[in-house]
Order: C-alpha cells, then sequence, then structure tokens
C-alpha cells in the first residue's frame, strides 16, 4: 500500500475513534478528515469537494424540502388515525402500522417520518394505556426496511448512487435496487410484526413518568406582600440556583412568566411554581418571604401560555458533551429544563451540571412558540409539545401527494432523472405556496449535507490513495475460497460492523470504493456489490446511535441500549441473508 493509502487508514482510525467515544460531533470528524487528507495531499481541492456538487447531495436537499411537505399539510397524521384506529392486539396493531410506514418509507426520508409519527404513536398508546415502547422502536425500524425498497427511500442509498459515479459507474435509477430491497423489506415487516411483542419490554416512557411523579415534582408557593423579597429579581432574592429545585413559572394576575429569567422582578401576591425533588421544595417554606398556597400541587402540562415540550438530543447537536450550565441553556433557548431522561431512566443529579449524551430527552418548559422556533434546527432532532394537536390542511395535503407522485412516475419510468424530478417537486411545492422559501430552506437539514458530502470526498480519497485496492485484496484473500459468494460476504460483513460505528453515510461512501475493487477482482458485477453495501448500510438496527430515526424513539420510549440489539438482530440476520442470497443471482 501506499504512503497515501497509509495516511488515509490513519486518518479513517482516528475519524473512528472519534465517533464511537461521542468525543466531537460526527459532521465535526467527517469534514475535518476531508479537510485533513486535503491539507497532507492525498486528495486535491476537486477530490476533497465533490460531495458537495455530487448529485446525491443536492437530492438529498431537494427530498428534505418534500418530507417537510408532506409533514406540514398533515395528511400523515390522518392516515395514522385511520390506519391505528380503536385498537385490538398488540400484533394487530403492529402490522396496521408497519405496512403502511414501510411503503410511505420508499419514497420519503426516513427521518420526518418518524419525527411526524412518533408523538402520534406515543400518545395513542399512552391514552390505551399501552406502553408506547411497543410501537415506537417498531415505528423505527419499519421507516428504516422501507427506505430500503427504492433509491430515494433513504440517503445512504442516494450517496451509494454518488460514490458509484464518482468511480466511473453510471447512477442508480429509482428502482433498480428494488429486486433486493423490496423481499428484504416485505420479510424484515413480517418478522418484526411476529417477533417485536415478545422481544421487547415494557418500558415507562418519560411523558408517563411526568404524569405519574408530576406531584411529587411541582409545588407552588406566594410571595409575601412587603416581604423580604418582594421587589427583589429573581436572582437577588436568592431563587436563581437552587439546589435540585428551579423556579419554572410565575402567576401574577393575568400575566404568567415562563421561563423565568434571573432579571424578572418579584411582586408581593406572585405565585411561584417550582420544579424538584421534593424534599428540595419543602426546603422553600423555610425561605423568608415566601408562603405556602393552599393548592400547593399545580400541573402544568398545556396550562396557560406555556407548555411542556419533549426535545431529543441528536448526533450533529451542538449541545452533545455540554452541560445545560455551559450552553446557558435558558438564555439561549428561552426555556427552563423540567427532566432530563437517559437510557430509560430519569438522570438524578443537578441538572445544569449533566453533560448531554445522544438520544437524551429533554423535558423542556418554554412559551407555545419553542417548537417553531427549534423544530427544524440542529440543535434537536426532535421538537414536540406534550399536548400538541397537529393541525391538517386537506386540500393542501391532496396536492402534496399529487406533486409527490408525480415524481415518483417521472424518475422511476426515466423520464427525467432523480435529482431533476426531486427539483421540480420543491419547484411546484413552492410555487403552489405549500411551503414558503424561507421554510424550504429551513427543512434543509445542513449537518447532514455536511455529512454527505465529506463522506463521499473520503470515499473519493480511499479510492485515489490505494487504500480501496488494498482492502479489496484483503477482502478477496479472506472470502476468496467462497469465490465471488464469499467475497460479498466479507464486504457486507465489513459494512455491517462499520455502519453501527459510524454514519450509515460515511460507511456506505467509505465501503463502496471498496466493493468495486473486490468485485472487479472476483469476476463479479460491480453494481451489484455497492447495492448490496447500500443495503446492508441503510439497515441499522442493533444500537440507538447508528441511525437517527432510532435515536429519536430512544429516550420517547424510554428503552434502553441492549432493547435494540433484542429486536435489531433478527432483522439484521434478515437483510444480510437475504441480500447474500439476492445479490449474486440478480448481478451475477
Amino acid at each position: 500500500m501506499t504512503a497515501d493509502g497509509w495516511l488515509t487508514l490513519v486518518v479513517i482510525g482516528v475519524v473512528l475513534v472519534l465517533l464511537v467515544r461521542d468525543l466531537v460531533p460526527p459532521v465535526a470528524a467527517i469534514v475535518g478528515a476531508v479537510i485533513t487528507l486535503l491539507l497532507l495531499g492525498v486528495v486535491d481541492a476537486r477530490q476533497a469537494f465533490a460531495g458537495f456538487s455530487n448529485t446525491a447531495t443536492i437530492t438529498i436537499a431537494a427530498l428534505f424540502v418534500v418530507a417537510r411537505a408532506v409533514r406540514a399539510t398533515g395528511g400523515v397524521h390522518a392516515l395514522v388515525a385511520r390506519v391505528l384506529g380503536g385498537g385490538g392486539s398488540d400484533r394487530r396493531v403492529l402490522g396496521r402500522l408497519v405496512a403502511p410506514v414501510v411503503g410511505v418509507s420508499g419514497f420519503l426520508n426516513n427521518t420526518p417520518i418518524v419525527a411526524t409519527l412518533a408523538p402520534l404513536v406515543r400518545n395513542w398508546a399512552e391514552t390505551r394505556d399501552r406502553p408506547p415502547s411497543r410501537y415506537l422502536m417498531p415505528l423505527s425500524f419499519a421507516a428504516i426496511l422501507g427506505g430500503l425498497i427504492t433509491t430515494i427511500g433513504t440517503s445512504t442509498t442516494l450517496v451509494v448512487s454518488g460514490v458509484m459515479r464518482q468511480s466511473g459507474l453510471d447512477g442508480l435509477s429509482l428502482f433498480e435496487v428494488t429486486p433486493v430491497g423490496l423481499p428484504v423489506a416485505l420479510l424484515g415487516a413480517v418478522v418484526l410484526v411476529l417477533t417485536a411483542r415478545s422481544l421487547l419490554p415494557d418500558r415507562e416512557s418519560p411523558t408517563e413518568r411526568l404524569a405519574a411523579r408530576g406531584r411529587e415534582y411541582t409545588f407552588r408557593m406566594r410571595v409575601e406582600p412587603d416581604g423580604p423579597v418582594d421587589g427583589l429579581t429573581v436572582a437577588t432574592a436568592g431563587l436563581r440556583n437552587l439546589e435540585g429545585v428551579f423556579l419554572a413559572s410565575v402567576d401574577r394576575d393575568e400575566l404568567e412568566i415562563a421561563p423565568v429569567g434571573p432579571d424578572d422582578v418579584l411582586v408581593g401576591g406572585d405565585l411561584l411554581t417550582f420544579v424538584g425533588r421534593i424534599d428540595h421544595v419543602r426546603d422553600l417554606q423555610m425561605h423568608g418571604g415566601l408562603a405556602s398556597t393552599e393548592e400547593e400541587h399545580v400541573d402544568l402540562v398545556g396550562g396557560g401560555g406555556h407548555r411542556f415540550y419533549e426535545v431529543v438530543i441528536g448526533a450533529t447537536s451542538g449541545l452533545v458533551g455540554r452541560s445545560l450550565k455551559e450552553v446557558g441553556f435558558r438564555e439561549r433557548y428561552d426555556g427552563a429544563v423540567m427532566a432530563i431522561h437517559r437510557a430509560g431512566a430519569r438522570v438524578e443529579a443537578k441538572l445544569g451540571q449533566v453533560r448531554l449524551h445522544v438520544g437524551d430527552v429533554l423535558l423542556v418548559l418554554s412559551d407555545r412558540g419553542f417548537a417553531d422556533r427549534w423544530r427544524d434546527k440542529s440543535d434537536f432532532l426532535l421538537v414536540t409539545a406534550l399536548d400538541d394537536a397537529p393541525q391538517s390542511r386537506p386540500a393542501q395535503a391532496r396536492y402534496v401527494t399529487a406533486v409527490v407522485i408525480a415524481m415518483v412516475i417521472v424518475a422511476g419510468t426515466g423520464v427525467v432523472p432523480i435529482l431533476e424530478a426531486s427539483l421540480g417537486a420543491v419547484l411546484l411545492l413552492v410555487l403552489g405556496q405549500v411551503l414558503t422559501v424561507g421554510e424550504a430552506r429551513d427543512a434543509v437539514d445542513l449537518d447532514v449535507l455536511l455529512i454527505v458530502a465529506g463522506s463521499i470526498g473520503l470515499g473519493e480519497a480511499v479510492a485515489v490513495s490505494g487504500l480501496s485496492g488494498a482492502a479489496a485484496d484483503i477482502a478477496a484473500e479472506i472470502g476468496g475460497a467462497a469465490g465471488a459468494v464469499g467475497a460479498l460476504a466479507v464486504i457486507l460483513l465489513a459494512t455491517l460492523l462499520l455502519t453501527e460505528m459510524i454514519s450509515n453515510t460515511a460507511a456506505a461512501a467509505l465501503m463502496v470504493p471498496i466493493a468495486i475493487e473486490v468485485a472487479v477482482g472476483v469476476g463479479a458485477e460491480p453494481r451489484g456489490f455497492a447495492i448490496g453495501v447500500a443495503m446492508i448500510a441503510s439497515a441499522s438496527f442493533l444500537t440507538p446511535v447508528g441511525y437517527q430515526t432510532n435515536t429519536m424513539v430512544y429516550g420517547m420510549g424510554g428503552y434502553r441500549y441492549t432493547d435494540y440489539f433484542r429486536l435489531g438482530l433478527p432483522l439484521t440476520a434478515v437483510v444480510y441473508g437475504l441480500t447474500l442470497a439476492l445479490v449474486p443471482v440478480l448481478w451475477s
């Protein structure tokens, strides 16, 4: 292997360490690696930044906008209401939920689908006294399976198509992956419905804990007129940095202040609502100038001018690894964190000092504009109000459905390429006033696009540095005894391991050049090997951080880390085994 190949291998090794240990956000690690290889002279500027002009990156951006339009018009909400219906056995409910999600996910980005459906499914389950954990992970897995059906079903397959173009092959057509993806999705869906109830334990979600323990954590007191704190600011009165408790809201006549800032002035007669552990709340009774009210406990959810929001910390968030105090959460987001839930349990610590992890769920008290301000920002993977009632726009929903169907038809029949079809759909949605230009812009996740573009740059480095050739020789030697099937088995296994450690797109971009080299070396069809990589890299079921939708439902369902392995292992076996069986037959 050349010196450039060794340099590339070292840089990729550093990226793996950074991502596995959550030392930096994925976007920083991947883009940083590309810039490092550029500075080392392994790739030139054109190769390093080829991902930014790649059709895959632009197509993904367009599909984000299309998915946002589907979500905004509320058509999916009505679908879920009809699908779930009044209930039935868990297996029947799962069957009615999984089937349409698999179908829709074949043509729309998985992330906004799960972001839209997860709160609705959670609320449906809770109103019927069923643990949401029975349905949320299957929802995520169904969306992942559906994404395997077409090239636009997941950004990972689009990245594979883009890397194939960089390697001198034609990109993938819309339904080129369907002969493998459809059987895999159908069998995976059957396994999911049949095994989820027995493999998934019932878990208590954060909202269930909030409802069950709300009285334990909320307490109301009154400011004594002409008392020691009358006329003082919250900070001066000593109510800003209390141990184990915080001031959530102030009610003054018809005015409600929530969240409360340190410079807000207290007035005699104000009703102060505190949130925290009950033993700490009782200590407030000894605080001069405060008196208990007759109605000590209060239900905060959905009250007055504020509400509770559930937000999920994603892998690309700048909050990962930092504490609420370090980021100045209240001032920055105009919201107060009531609780942090991690790995199925509430974090029992002083919240301001807790360092946030990927998948953490924060219960945030804020005003009613919080979701609109932060829903499309990279700070949070998911933002949902606990008492949110989704709005529906039937006329626009029908228009959006027609646009999506037209996009699929013209791309699927080859009238125009996927890129032009998706951009045309965006144009029709903006001209039809479904979305404003600003809403379309906000729908695009810049961090995801940077990861995609950076991953393609890394894939280019793997190819031009000679690393792909050296890795291909090793893979061919290991699996060579079994011919092309053995070599494919090695490639798929390496992709499977890599996609659970780093992002799906990065795993695919790194493995496609190697897969193409291996296929050529053993006399197999390179397109089949590349599609096999796309299938495995897109199917991340074993961990909550392997794919964005898994992270979304991790905290919402109160899951533990090992729950994903329990249900994900049989699905992974289905995807791996069926892909290994079908690819050599279809691309002999």
